[in-house]
């Protein structure tokens, strides 16, 4: 049997197709390897894509399933409102330091008295806001780590808008409102200050940006991460500005005037002497005691006293050198003494010697007894 060259020629070609495929299939089977399966982390990798520059290789990396479990965990925290999330979020200061805002909203209950009217009162808003001072002295333990920004009208409620810079006085505020103590001390201020009967009841109310603190009480922690997140929108108003100083004025002690002294007296460390003509024995109480600082306090007196003016000091000195300081002491006074007459009083020496630091040699002039 013959067979035709056409198809000798055919079944040869399709031969060759056959191995030419078979080789590349072999060849691709042993230069790539077989991609795993998809599995679930890698799903949530896939998923969870981003890019992030990396400094060494320049390259992009995925979130790893861990990466994605600590985000959806903190997600479910944020949800959920876990007490744990709450303390790391209250207690976190990487960000800025603790602060907050809360508005206390307040109301007397007696149908006679209205807080509000004593703050729109030009007499009572001192009062009215004095008593909120108090009352928040009280609750908070002190005077640090809160401040009042506004006092605002939100009938038929006060309201006293606060900014906590700490949160261990916002806690102390919170938990005495919780127990119902800022009511009794509003309500025990109020009575002395406000003139209101005693014991008046007070309603209040207590708000966090849009949130009711009054409702989530019992759970602190979660109050605090409200006023935590709750940031003031403005600074202290100037009328609060102008109360706290005129608070503080009313606690400041009294301006005392000035005493005053007698026509023949002079004042020594806020004691009053008589001014005295000067004596022979004031001359030797001092030419005693006044040592080598003679001199000093010869310069203080001659500034008034034309007989010591010039060089009559150094005369003095050169000439009662041979019989020493007491006697130079004592001839300084006595040429003072001389010269001025009446008018060389007790007061003109002791403003002397103070002029030259000589306190001490003061108070023995005077006979003031040394304190023990």
């Amino acid at each position: 049997m013959f067979l035709s060259t056409s198809s000798f020629t055919t079944s040869s070609a399709v031969k060759q197709r056959k191995v030419s495929t078979s080789r590349t299939l072999h060849q691709s089977a042993r230069g790539t390897r077989r991609s795993p399966p998809i599995t679930a982390h890698a799903a949530s990798a896939f998923f969870l894509f981003t890019v992030r520059p990396d400094a060494r290789t320049a390259r992009t990396r995925p979130f790893t399933p861990a990466c994605a479990e600590g985000r959806r965990g903190v997600w479910d925290a944020q949800v959920m409102g876990s007490t744990e999330y709450t303390k790391m979020a209250v207690n976190s200061t990487n960000d800025r330091a603790w602060s907050g805002c809360a508005v206390l909203f307040l109301r007397c209950c007696n149908p006679g008295s209205d807080l509000l009217t004593f703050y729109k009162d030009k007499h009572g808003k001192f009062s009215m806001f004095k008593v909120i001072k108090l009352t928040l002295t009280d609750v908070a333990g002190g005077l640090d780590g809160y401040e009042i920004l506004k006092l605002h009208d939100a009938d038929p409620f006060l309201g006293v808008e606060l900014k906590f810079m700490d949160a261990l006085p916002c806690k102390r505020f919170l938990d005495s409102y919780a127990c119902g103590s800022l009511l009794q001390f509003l309500s025990q201020h109020a009575s002395r200050l406000l003139t209101l009967p005693d014991e008046v009841a007070m309603e209040a109310v207590l708000k966090a940006g849009t949130h009711i603190l009054d409702h989530d009480l019992k759970n602190t922690e979660l109050c605090l991460q409200h006023i935590y997140q709750s940031q003031p929108v403005r600074l202290r108003d100037d009328e609060v500005t102008q109360l706290e100083q005129q608070l503080q004025n009313s606690y400041a002690p009294p301006a005392q005037t000035p005493q005053e002294v007698p026509k023949n007296c002079f004042v020594f460390q806020k004691r009053v002497f008589d001014d005295r003509p000067l004596t022979s024995a004031d001359q030797q109480r001092f030419a005693a005691h006044v040592g080598r600082d003679w001199k000093r306090v010869g310069r203080a007196l001659q500034k008034n006293c034309r007989a010591l003016k010039g060089t009559a000091i150094d005369n003095l000195a050169y000439e009662y050198e041979r019989e020493g300081l007491y006697e130079q002491a004592y001839q300084l006074l006595g040429r003072f003494i001389q010269s001025e007459g009446r008018s060389a009083r007790l007061g003109r020496l002791i403003s002397a010697l103070e002029e030259s630091k000589l306190t001490n040699m003061a108070e023995i002039m005077l006979d003031i007894q040394p304190r023990e």
